[in-house]
């Protein structure tokens, strides 16, 4: 029967086919004699870009082998670092509370050593004790300004390359030790000299935010060998419904968002003008033109965490009220 309906097609369609098969043997006809023309007489233009075209595929694939390469080993380092802190879990309860500290101690300083992207979601589980115990959370709250600091050297490369100046003539003074020390960036205080590149203006104690080196290329490593064990986890039926590769995906871009501090320097004004009329919040400034994907400088801000007032203020119920209405607002005025 089938046979019999393409032998009908075929005869119903005499003029059809004829026409597509003579267009078929003209292209291909033609084809091969611009093919033919090339290689008779090939120009110095064509052999360019055939050796260039060549050398980027040789490269592209060069590239991808040495990245496998350097993907694997950093699964192996990982999946060696990570070992301690996976054995110890289960018998962190049952060899005494001396055991535990060790446990948590070893699991702080594991996410240290793992890079930006396990010292953001130390960060992250810190403040969850609805969902980690509370001990665990304390130990991780470290991560938040005591995370690994680059070298002074390289803050004041990074400073001097992104704005085209030496730092001394940037600033009167510069603390080399850092105030604090995130997982994309380390902070240094320091004060503006009366005339800064581009502005005029008194002496300013500002806040300098750097990013760490190579941050960017070292999450987007992570999150690759990260994405694929959520993939592989969509395999196990036990794991399959709470879709981690949803979840990374998403960690992921909110993880590279923040490596431009350019961007945050325009979030940070998006904040203070949304904010501009509230009197119990405010944000640091940033100083223009001192602001670059590597480097953000802005006002110092003093302040204290909040946890410091959660924890320490022990019966001063309706001080803690007070914070929560202001928290709780300000983050729904984010939201929306």
């Amino acid at each position: 029967m089938i046979a019999q309906a393409v032998s009908l097609a075929l005869t119903r369609s005499y003029l059809l086919v004829p026409g597509i098969f003579a267009f078929t043997c003209g292209e291909l006809a033609l084809s091969q004699r611009r093919w033919g023309d090339t290689e008779r007489y090939p120009s110095q233009e064509g052999l360019y870009m055939r050796a260039r075209d060549g050398y980027n595929y040789m490269f592209t694939f060069t590239f991808m082998i040495v990245e496998g390469l350097v993907l694997l080993v950093r699964a192996l380092y990982l999946a060696i670092l990570f070992s301690p802190s996976i054995v110890m879990g289960p018998f962190a309860d049952y060899f005494g509370p001396n055991f535990r500290k060790l446990w948590l101690r070893v699991v702080h300083r594991t996410l240290e050593k793992a890079g930006p992207a396990f010292i953001k979601w130390g960060q992250w589980a810190a403040t969850r004790p609805d969902l980690f115990p509370r001990d665990l959370c304390t130990q991780l709250s470290e991560l938040h300004s005591k995370a690994p600091e680059h070298s002074f050297s390289y803050t004041k490369k990074t400073i001097e390359k992104a704005f085209n100046r030496k730092i001394s003539e940037i600033f009167v003074n510069f603390e080399e030790v850092p105030v604090a020390s995130g997982s994309i960036a380390q902070v240094h205080r320091a004060t503006l000299k009366s005339r800064y590149p581009g502005k005029q203006a008194k002496p300013l104690v500002v806040a300098v935010k750097v990013r760490h080196p190579g941050v960017g290329e070292s999450i987007r490593r992570d999150f690759a060998i990260i994405n694929t064990a959520a993939k592989i986890s969509m395999f196990i039926p036990a794991l399959k419904w709470l879709r981690l590769d949803e979840s990374v995906q998403q960690f992921a871009v909110f993880m590279m968002s923040q490596v431009d501090l350019a961007r945050e320097a325009a979030h940070l004004n998006r904040f203070i003008y949304n904010f501009r009329s509230w009197k119990d919040v405010s944000f640091p400034k940033p100083v223009y033109p001192l602001v670059h994907p590597a480097v953000l400088v802005e006002t110092y801000e003093k302040g204290e965490s909040v946890s410091h007032y959660v924890d320490d203020f022990q019966g001063h119920e309706h001080f803690k009220s007070a914070l929560a209405h202001i928290g709780t607002h300000a983050l729904l005025k984010m939201l929306l």
